[in-house]
C-alpha cells in the first residue's frame, strides 16, 4: 500500500516528464492517472452548466445550452486539433530531449490558439442570433439563449489555450500541471454557477460566465507555470512567430482538428433532425450527452496518454514500447468503457432525473443513455488506438476514417433510420453507434500495419 500511494504521489508531482526510461506499467499508471483526473474535472465543465440551467432556469435553457454547444463543438474540435499537434510536436523533442525546441513549439502554440480564436469567435459573437435560428430555435429560445451563444462564442480564444496548451504539458509529461488547471478551471466555475445561477438568477448568460472566467483562471495558471518551468519555458521576450514551426503545428493540427470537425459537424446535422421532435427531446438529448461526455472523458485521458507514450517512445527510437502501451492502454480503457455501460444500463432514467423530471425528457435522454452504451466496448479501444495514431503525427488517414464514418454513414444513416423507418430519436441515436464502431474497426486496422511510423515530426 505504501508503494501505492508512493506511486500516487510521484505521478502528481513528476519533475522529469520522461517516461521512457521506465517500465510499461509504471509509466502508463503515472501519466494514465493525471490525465483521466483531468478529463474527468473537464466533464465537470459541462455537466455542471447544465445541472444549473435544468434546476434553475428550465427545459428552453437546456434546449438553449444544447444548440449552442452544438456549434461550440466545432470550437472545441479545432481546441483538440491544436492539442493534438502540441502533444505530437513536444513529446517527439521530449522523447529526442531536445527541450529547448520543445519550448519553441509551445510559444508556437499559443499564438495559433489565439489567433484561430479570435478569428472564430467574433463573427460567431455577432452572428449569435442567425446561429440559434438556423439550428431550429424559435424566436422565444433566441430571446432566452442569446446572451449565453454570444458569450460562449467570444470565449473562443480561451477556450483554445485551454485545450492547446494543456495538449503542450502532457507531451512534455506534465500532466499533472495539465490536471491542476483543469480542477483549479472548474472549482471556479462550478462556485460562480451557484452565485450566477442559483443566487443572482442570471440564468443561462450566468451560466456562460461562470464557464468564461474559468477556464480564463486555468489559462492564467498554465501560463504562470510555463513562465517558470525549466524544460518548457515560455519566455516572452523572444515570443514571435516562427513560421517554420507554425506550418508544422497547422500541418499536424489541421488533420487531428478535421476530424473532431467532421465529427462536431456531425453532431450538428443530428441535432437538426431532432429538433424536428420538439424542445423537450432537445433536452432529453442534451442532458444525455452531457452525463455522456462526464462518465467517458476519463477515458480520452487514456487516450491521450497513449499518444504521449507514443510519441516519446519515438523521439527516443523505442517504437515497440509505445506499441505495447498502447494496446494495453487500449484493453484498460474497454473495461472502464463496459462499467459505464453497465451503469447506463441500470441507472439511465434516475440519472436523467438529476437535471430533469419531465416525462419526455426523461424517456429520451433515458433511451440516449441505454443506446449509445452498446457501443462503449468497442469505442474504448478505437478511441486510444486512433488517438495514438494521432499522437504519432499521422493525422491524415483518422481524417480519412472520420470522413467515411461521420459523413457518409451516420448522416444518412440517422436520417433514414429517424425519416423512412420512423425510429424517431432512436434512430439518430443507433446510427451513432453503428458509425462508431466501424470507426474502431477502419482504426485497428490501420494501427496494426504500422504505416503511421513514417510520419516524421
Amino acid at each position: 500500500m505504501k508503494k501505492f500511494l508512493a506511486l500516487i504521489k510521484e505521478s502528481f508531482s513528476n519533475e522529469d516528464g520522461d517516461f521512457t526510461s521506465m517500465s510499461i506499467n509504471k509509466a502508463i499508471f503515472m501519466l494514465s492517472l493525471p490525465m483521466v483526473i483531468e478529463m474527468f474535472f473537464e466533464a465537470m465543465f459541462a455537466l455542471a452548466d447544465a445541472f444549473f440551467v435544468s434546476r434553475y432556469v428550465g427545459v428552453e435553457g437546456v434546449a438553449t445550452v444544447g444548440l449552442t454547444e452544438s456549434v461550440m463543438t466545432i470550437i472545441y474540435s479545432i481546441a483538440w486539433g491544436i492539442s493534438a499537434a502540441a502533444t505530437a510536436i513536444v513529446a517527439r523533442r521530449t522523447g529526442e530531449k531536445d527541450f529547448t525546441a520543445a519550448s519553441d513549439a509551445t510559444i508556437q502554440v499559443i499564438i495559433v490558439s489565439t489567433v484561430v480564436g479570435l478569428l472564430l469567435g467574433i463573427p460567431c459573437y455577432f452572428a449569435s442570433g442567425e446561429i440559434l435560428a438556423l439550428l431550429g430555435a424559435d424566436d422565444a429560445l433566441i430571446q432566452e439563449g442569446i446572451w449565453y451563444a454570444k458569450l460562449e462564442f467570444i470565449s473562443s480564444p480561451v477556450v483554445i489555450l485551454l485545450f492547446s496548451l494543456s495538449g503542450a504539458l502532457r507531451g512534455a509529461g506534465k500532466a499533472n500541471i495539465a490536471m491542476k488547471a483543469v480542477i483549479i478551471a472548474n472549482i471556479i466555475n462550478i462556485g460562480l454557477d451557484f452565485l450566477f445561477v442559483a443566487v443572482l438568477d442570471y440564468g443561462v448568460k450566468g451560466a456562460a460566465l461562470a464557464t468564461i472566467i474559468g477556464r480564463s483562471s486555468g489559462v492564467c495558471y498554465q501560463l504562470y507555470y510555463l513562465l517558470d518551468f525549466s524544460k518548457l519555458r515560455v519566455l516572452v521576450k523572444i515570443f514571435k512567430p516562427d513560421m517554420d514551426i507554425i506550418k508544422n503545428i497547422v500541418k499536424i493540427s489541421s488533420g487531428s482538428a478535421g476530424q473532431f470537425l467532421i465529427q462536431s459537424t456531425s453532431w450538428i446535422f443530428l441535432v437538426m433532425i431532432l429538433a424536428a421532435y420538439g424542445s423537450e427531446v432537445i433536452a432529453g438529448y442534451t442532458i444525455a450527452i452531457r452525463i455522456i461526455i462526464f462518465a467517458i472523458l476519463p477515458s480520452w485521458g487514456l487516450a491521450n496518454a497513449g499518444a504521449t507514450l507514443l510519441g516519446q517512445n519515438m523521439g527516443a527510437n523505442k517504437i515497440e514500447q509505445g506499441i505495447q502501451s498502447v494496446w494495453k492502454i487500449s484493453w484498460i480503457n474497454a473495461g472502464f468503457m463496459v462499467s459505464i455501460a453497465v451503469i447506463f444500463y441500470v441507472w439511465s432514467e434516475p440519472l436523467i432525473m438529476i437535471f430533469e423530471t419531465k416525462e419526455i425528457v426523461v424517456h429520451v435522454g433515458a433511451r440516449c443513455l441505454e443506446i449509445l452504451a452498446l457501443g462503449y466496448i468497442i469505442f474504448g479501444v478505437g478511441m486510444v488506438v486512433v488517438q495514438a495514431i494521432n499522437g504519432a503525427g499521422d493525422t491524415f488517414v483518422p481524417t480519412l476514417f472520420n470522413v467515411i464514418c461521420y459523413w457518409i454513414i451516420e448522416i444518412p444513416l440517422a436520417y433514414f433510420l429517424a425519416k423512412t423507418l420512423d425510429m424517431q430519436f432512436t434512430g439518430v441515436f443507433y446510427s451513432i453507434i453503428i458509425a462508431e464502431s466501424i470507426w474502431t474497426i477502419l482504426g485497428v486496422i490501420y494501427f496494426r500495419t504500422g504505416k503511421w511510423q513514417k510520419t516524421v515530426v
